[in-house]
C-alpha cells in the first residue's frame, strides 16, 4: 500500500486512519508505505516490485495513481496488479472505472474482492520533467489524461486557493480562469493525417471519460477502447467560454462548433515553445515544442468494481 498524505490538499492525511482501519479489517497484513515528498510513490512502487509484490495499491488521487502505474508498466511485470483507493482532489481515473470517490469503505471492499480488468495506458514518448524535479527528464506513461492551456491555468489557480477542495475547487477556479486565461496556440496531427491548428482555449488527450473532478470531457472514451481521444476547444470571448464550460459539466460541449474530438492511436502535438502541461493532475514541463503521444492497449491490470 503506497499512501500519499498530501493528496487532495490534505484529504489524504485525514483519511489515513480510516483507511488503515478498513484495510486491517479486510486485508490484514498489508504493508504500508507513506510518501514524504512529491514523486516518492515512484520509488516506493519500485521497492514493492523488487520485494516481489503481486498487488501494489496506490492511495491518493490521479497523480499518485499515475505515478505508480508508470512504474508498474515500465517494469514489464504484466502479472502485477494495480489497486487504487481514492483520497485525491479529482479522482477521475477511478470514476472511469466505476469507483465512488467519496466511499472509502466501498473502495476497500472492491480491493478485497480482487476483481481485475485490463486497461489501456497512454505514453508520452517525448521527455518531460515534473515541476518539482526539473532536471528529471523522462518519457512517461499516464493513466487518465494530458491537458494543455486552460487546464494548466486552472491547476495553477487551484494551487493558490486556501479554503476550497474537491470538485468545488476545480469548478470555481475554472470559472475564474474563463475571464483571465489568454489562450494557447498549437497544431494537432492525428495518426491517419488529420491536422488541426490555430488558437485554442485548451486541449486534452484522454484515455478515460472524466477530468477536472467529474467533467466528461471525452464522453465516448474508455480506458479499454484502444484509442486516445483528443478534445480541442477553440478560443472564444469570455461569455462564450462560460457557455462552453456550462455545457461541459454534462458532456454537452461536443455539440458546439467550437469543439472537436479526434480519436486515434497516436498524436503529434506542436506548440510555439516547449509547453507546460498536466499529466494525471501533476504539472510537467516538456523538453521540446513537439510532443509524441500514443496508446498502449490493455497493458495494465487494475483492481476494479465487477
Amino acid at each position: 500500500m503506497i499512501f500519499n498524505p498530501a493528496s487532495g490538499r490534505g484529504r489524504g492525511a485525514r483519511s489515513l486512519a480510516a483507511y488503515r482501519t478498513l484495510l486491517e479489517e479486510s486485508l490484514p497484513g498489508s504493508e504500508l508505505g507513506i510518501t514524504s515528498r512529491p514523486g516518492e510513490e515512484c520509488e516506493l512502487a519500485e521497492r514493492a516490485l523488487e520485494a516481489g509484490a503481486d498487488v501494489v495499491v496506490a492511495v491518493g488521487g490521479d497523480g499518485t495513481w499515475g505515478n505508480v502505474a508508470d512504474r508498474l508498466v515500465a517494469s514489464g511485470l504484466s502479472h502485477v496488479l494495480l489497486g487504487i483507493l481514492p483520497s485525491g482532489t479529482g479522482n477521475d481515473f477511478g470514476r472511469n472505472l466505476g469507483f465512488n470517490p467519496t466511499d472509502a469503505r466501498e473502495a476497500v471492499r472492491v480491493l478485497a474482492a480482487g476483481h481485475s480488468r485490463s486497461v489501456d495506458v497512454g505514453r508520452l514518448d517525448t521527455p518531460s520533467a515534473p515541476e518539482h524535479a526539473p532536471d528529471r527528464m523522462e518519457s512517461r506513461h499516464f493513466l487518465n489524461l494530458l491537458g494543455f492551456g486552460f487546464d494548466v491555468a486552472v491547476l495553477d489557480a487551484a494551487a493558490q486557493a486556501r479554503f476550497l477542495k474537491g470538485e468545488l475547487l476545480y469548478k470555481l477556479t475554472a470559472l475564474q480562469q474563463l475571464f483571465r486565461f489568454p489562450g494557447i496556440r498549437f497544431a494537432l496531427e492525428a495518426e491517419g493525417g488529420a491536422v488541426r491548428d490555430g488558437r485554442h482555449l485548451m486541449l486534452t488527450v484522454s484515455n478515460g471519460r472524466y477530468f477536472g473532478g467529474g467533467f466528461p470531457i471525452a464522453p465516448h472514451a474508455s480506458p479499454w477502447d484502444g484509442r486516445l481521444h483528443a478534445c480541442r476547444i477553440m478560443d472564444a470571448p469570455p461569455l462564450r467560454r462560460l457557455h462552453l464550460f456550462n455545457l461541459a459539466e454534462k458532456g454537452h460541449h461536443v455539440t458546439s462548433d467550437r469543439v472537436e474530438i479526434l480519436d486515434a492511436r497516436r498524436f503529434r502535438l506542436t506548440f510555439d515553445a516547449p509547453p507546460r502541461f498536466e499529466m494525471d493532475g501533476d504539472l510537467r514541463q516538456a523538453s521540446t515544442p513537439v510532443l509524441e503521444v500514443r496508446i498502449l492497449p490493455s497493458c495494465l491490470r487494475v483492481v476494479a468494481p465487477a
